[in-house]
């Protein structure tokens, strides 16, 4: 049974599941239905959505919770870390559709000892020429499974009112002496973009 989680919760990850290494990070997030008469008119055709493109990113951090390179940023234009601890699923352009959205594999035991943190990151791709927000995306999630068995070990709902914000910080994996740790951080801002979120960490 997964652990549902609040805002700000941190739990531990490996103390709690010995000899837990291969992870999956499952995000998610959905459109918000708009025009055409309200809720029944969703239903039934009368309006949709517009199309955005949401991205899930991993950085990934050393000391001071700083980037040592942009090689240690994985997207959907760079799939694959290069250590081959954080592997991305690949890019989902709508968000349409039940469960995860986009997926990421993490191998703990892969990850470099300089590397001291795994931040979930989901941009909207070309948020400001679209001019679209986080305002327009309901259920988003961030969720932990146990890759070997696939049993889900927690799952956080970023239930936040994220109008305006143009990124979202949805959670962090984080080393706690010879321990892994999850946070759930839930954070908007208003960087435009994976690029500005990748300076604010450099």
């Amino acid at each position: 049974m997964a652990i549902n989680l609040q805002k700000g919760q941190r739990i531990d990850l490996t103390k709690s599941n010995p000899g837990l290494s291969k992870l999956l990070v499952g995000l998610g997030w959905d459109p918000v239905q708009s025009g055409g008469g309200g809720f029944f008119g969703s239903l039934f055709g009368g309006g949709s959505a517009p199309n955005i493109d949401c991205d899930a990113s991993v950085l990934m951090l050393g000391e001071n919770d700083k980037l040592q390179n942009n090689n240690n940023v994985v997207y959907f234009g760079n799939l694959k870390s290069k250590c081959s601890s954080v592997q991305h699923s690949g890019d989902n352009l709508t968000g349409a559709g039940d469960g995860d959205d986009e997926q990421i594999l993490v191998d703990l035991s892969k990850v470099p000892a300089n590397v001291h943190k795994l931040v979930f990151v989901v941009t909207i791709y070309d948020a400001v020429k679209r001019r679209q927000h986080f305002g327009m995306i309901r259920n988003a999630f961030i969720r932990i499974v146990n890759h070997t068995n696939q049993q889900e070990l927690l799952h956080y709902n970023l239930s936040d009112d994220y109008s305006g914000k143009t990124a979202l910080i949805a959670g962090e994996i984080y080393r706690n002496g010879n321990e892994w740790k999850f946070g759930a951080v839930g954070n908007g801002t208003n960087s435009t973009g994976l690029s500005e979120v990748v300076r604010s960490y450099s």
